[in-house]
């Protein structure tokens, strides 16, 4: 079997559903912010096209303030009213940048990041599911879709192990870009 890697210039941030009516009601919701926030500098640090969805947002708000002004330069960024975020949209922008690996963050866990992660696994890409940057409402439910996503072959990650693999070696200027983010580890 392969060993699933990733490598910068293959791979893609999918933010889920981080948005104003859903994170004040998730588990730990400054420290999933913070997470998503430092995952989606360090992709602009790194030139990694990023991706977000909003489910709803008519009725669940748009994405928070704290990732908004992140969220500008997204090459992505489209509304669904499907659980999934693999939606035709994010699929022919995966496509068109030839990305083998989509690593997924955001909420909740155990409805739109695991479904999007395995349809993702099922499209053929390396689905990872950064595990620092996810949440849901109760504990239970993310640890349950944590290890159900893994079943299923998704490749558990954290912002800073897949952002010192993709970067591959201390030193050099892409070293340095991440550093700062690396070093700005927020505590639970």
């Amino acid at each position: 079997m392969a060993i699933a890697r990733i490598r910068l210039e293959e791979t893609a941030v999918l933010i889920v559903d981080v948005q104003e009516r859903l994170v004040p009601v998730m588990h730990e919701p400054e420290y999933l912010v913070a997470q998503v926030g430092r995952l989606m500098d360090a992709a602009a640090a790194l030139g990694l096209p990023t991706l977000i969805t909003e489910q709803y947002p008519k009725g669940l708000g748009a994405t928070v303030p704290e990732l908004a002004e992140r969220a500008s330069t997204a090459v992505c960024n489209h509304e669904k009213t499907r659980f999934s975020s693999c939606i035709d949209p994010v699929r022919d922008e995966l496509r068109r940048r030839n990305i083998r690996t989509v690593l997924v963050a955001g909420i909740e866990a155990h409805v739109c990041v695991l479904q999007t992660c395995l349809d993702l696994a099922k499209a053929g890409y390396v689905s990872a599911v950064v595990v620092d940057a996810v949440s849901s409402r109760q504990p239970i439910d993310r640890d349950v879709a944590l290890q159900r996503m893994a079943q299923a072959g998704v490749l558990p990650t954290t912002v800073e192990s897949a952002v010192l693999e993709m970067v591959g070696e201390a030193g050099g200027e892409r070293f340095k870009a991440v550093l700062p983010i690396v070093k700005n580890q927020p505590m639970r």
